[in-house]
């Protein structure tokens, strides 16, 4: 009786309250702990690639959102999940980076979270072991820590969720279970592909769990998801060659060649996994020659290594499944399909972030086993927070690499000198900062083009640091030679248009800007450079419909607003000249030249009241400007305010800035000399013959005043 009552009670208590709130208390442990642990970046400024992926203003309009969906060009990959996510962001916190990073922190914290949930499913000691080692190892700060990479940690969290929805329709059979497992997955591939690896490993953990696999009950259920991650994989591999640029002599390899650098990087991924020390942002790209034999031993390694574990797998299929796992997720990055990064380095800590749960997880499952028996009494949470604590500290020293792309840069080629893609940023980086850096960016450049002769960016570089100095000859050399070695390099002929604009050869300028907005349609700095190109040349209409172009691609920028409204007061469109002043003026409110040009296109247009209001803005927004008080004065001689007008030909005159001083010392003299005041007025012609002995017209104004003095 006894006995029936115990069990009675242990069916009526379902598991208790604490129980049901622990596996959230561990997501906010993991959380706070990895906020603490990337607290370095919480304020990172943009990396390599980031502002490529941050919705520009061209795309924040839901216009805008409609185009991520519907046109692979407008963003730097076709994600259109992700690309949604930072639609999304952009609209709540615009460019502020605090967002970006603190979503990056927590999607990852729920990575880790649902990575244990799945450990706890399947009754595997060690999920909090494995949480926290995923959530505080420095292999992934570069995942973390970019905002580009929120790729990773979205399609992480999708493919975890999808994994676990398939897990659950794989027990019950609930076919409401399997339709959100696979839109989870469509998710997951919509914000990073190689999560199409996610069917091949839900089939390794049901062989593992079961030690077989049927067609009816594994396969058949799973043909979509790999069709579906099938047609995701190629369309993204297609893009990298395509569209993004996964082409050329740098990715010219034989299959050979390519089977001995699958089996280098499955093993350096290993080893980073096990001992996370050196960690870069872009390691030395290896040589890889099937001529050498000791290429050889890696994949051969591997393969013994599989070989060995299949040998044991009766006793335990375990370790086979992780491995398989492992090297299933990296598929992907391993080198058997162009990726862009390969141009660099054939490996890079991102590419793994999925695939290193197929070491963290047996390793964790490893030490809660190991712990059992050697110290019974320390719990899992015990041994989690032993390990979590270097891992902490390498995180967060890791983590400081990344708060920005200068720190980034400099840090990667202390580590690897040879690193051309952070030669080349460096060197990008400093042209488009203070002249004191243009001399180490020319070094930074000339490195690279040392580093690979080939590289075409290596070569627009070196063109740009020459711009820079003036050396507008050498700089369109540099920049033809980057297209000579890469026709599709939007920026060399945009840069080659600039070099060429300077030079005044202005058709070759425009064929420049016309052959990079082939190359990529929408730039509209580009655009807006082409259409004063052709302003130059009195092309005007060809010259607004380029500045028009540009403003519909760049709503937000008041410099491109600035030169349309240019463009059309110089084709005497006043009124609209005024009307795109207006909304340059709203996008950037207290911009004094604006103000300076809307008076002159008030000015033409004889509404002179407005004109001087709008120049008297434009002198307070901008005091001391010459040309500001020479036109304000100008148009109030003109008005017959006579007074105010030698006051601003006075402060024109004071102005560090003044244009021919002795023209304007003849002009202040004529209005003197309008009002009656000669002996003024022939002060001011004295002055002006000073500095200009030869300047008739002084000396003649000199003359009637001196008479009418008289």
């Amino acid at each position: 009786m006894g006995s029936r009552r115990s069990a009675r009670k242990a069916r009526s208590i379902p598991a208790p309250v604490p129980r049901r709130e622990r596996p959230w208390l561990l997501f906010a442990v993991l959380a706070v702990a990895a906020l603490a642990a990337y607290l370095p970046v919480w304020h990172g400024a943009p990396l390599w690639d980031d502002d490529a992926h941050l919705t520009p203003a061209a795309l924040a309009s839901w216009t805008g959102l409609g185009r991520i969906w519907t046109d692979f060009q407008v963003t730097q990959q076709y994600y259109p999940i992700v690309n949604t996510a930072f639609w999304v962001m952009n609209r709540l916190w615009g460019q502020n980076t605090l967002g970006y990073h603190l979503v990056n922190i927590l999607l990852h914290a729920l990575s880790a979270f649902l990575v244990a949930g799945i450990l706890r499913r399947w009754s595997l000691p060690g999920a909090a072991i494995a949480a926290a080692i995923f959530a505080l190892h420095p292999i992934h700060v570069e995942s973390v820590a970019w905002m580009s990479e929120l790729k990773n940690t979205l399609s992480g969290v999708f493919y975890l969720l999808a994994a676990i929805t398939y897990l659950r329709f794989d027990t019950d059979r609930q076919w409401r279970q399997y339709a959100l497992a696979l839109g989870l997955f469509v998710m997951a591939l919509g914000s990073k592909t190689v999560t199409a690896t996610l069917p091949a490993a839900l089939l390794i953990v049901f062989w593992w769990r079961r030690g077989r696999l049927t067609w009816r009950q594994d396969v058949l259920p799973l043909v979509p998801f790999f069709i579906a991650g099938l047609a995701a994989g190629a369309g993204t591999a297609w893009l990298e060659v395509a569209w993004v640029g996964a082409k050329g002599q740098s990715f010219d390899l034989t299959w050979v060649e390519r089977t001995l650098l699958a089996g280098r990087a499955a093993w350096f991924y290993v080893s980073k996994v096990v001992w996370p020390f050196g960690l870069i942002f872009m390691y030395p790209r290896w040589t890889i020659d099937q001529s050498i034999w000791w290429q050889y031993l890696f994949p051969l390694a591997l393969a013994g290594a599989l070989a060995a574990l299949w040998a044991i797998r009766a006793r335990t299929r375990a370790p086979l499944a992780a491995a398989l796992f492992f090297c299933g997720t990296l598929f992907p990055a391993l080198g058997f399909v162009n990726v862009f990064p390969f141009r660099y380095s054939f490996v890079a800590d991102h590419f793994q972030y999925l695939a290193s749960l197929g070491v963290i997880v047996p390793v964790s499952v490893g030490l809660a086993l190991a712990a059992r028996r050697w110290r019974p009494g320390l719990t899992d949470g015990a041994v989690a927070a032993a390990i979590a604590v270097p891992l902490f500290v390498l995180t967060f020293q890791q983590s400081r690499q990344y708060v920005d792309a200068e720190t980034l840069y400099r840090s990667t080629i202390a580590a690897n000198p040879d690193s051309l893609l952070a030669r080349n940023n460096l060197s990008s980086l400093l042209l488009d900062g203070p002249a004191a850096g243009w001399a180490e960016a020319e070094q930074h450049a000339v490195e690279a083009v040392r580093i690979d002769p080939r590289d075409a960016s290596a070569h627009n570089n070196l063109g740009l640091a020459w711009q820079r100095t003036g050396r507008y000859e050498d700089a369109a050399r540099e920049h033809r030679e980057a297209i000579r070695l890469n026709p599709d390099l939007a920026a060399a002929h945009y840069n080659l248009g600039i070099a060429l604009g300077a030079l005044g050869r202005l058709d070759e300028a425009a064929t420049a800007y016309e052959a990079s907005l082939r190359v990529f349609p929408s730039q509209p700095e580009v655009l807006s450079n082409l259409g004063q190109i052709r302003a130059q040349q009195g092309r005007f209409d060809e010259a607004v419909s380029s500045l028009r172009e540009a403003v519909r691609l760049a709503p937000g920028s008041p410099e491109i607003h600035m030169s349309l409204a240019n463009i059309l007061q110089s084709s005497h469109d006043y009124n609209g000249a005024i009307t795109v002043y207006d909304e340059a003026l709203r996008l950037r409110p207290g911009w004094g030249e604006a103000w300076h040009n809307k008076a002159l296109a008030l000015r033409a247009l004889g509404r002179t009241d407005e004109s001087v209001a709008a120049f008297l803005e434009a002198e307070r927004l901008m005091p001391g400007a010459a040309r500001i008080e020479l036109n304000l004065a100008n148009l109030l001689e003109s008005l017959n305010r006579l007074d105010e007008a030698v006051t601003h030909y006075e402060r024109a005159l004071a102005s560090a800035d003044a244009p021919r001083p002795a023209e304007i010392h003849n002009a202040v003299g004529i209005v003197l000399a309008r009002s009656g005041k000669f002996p003024a007025a022939a002060a001011h012609f004295e002055a002006a013959l000073r500095l200009q002995p030869d300047f008739a017209a002084a000396r003649a104004n000199l003359a009637r005043v001196q008479r009418g003095g008289r």
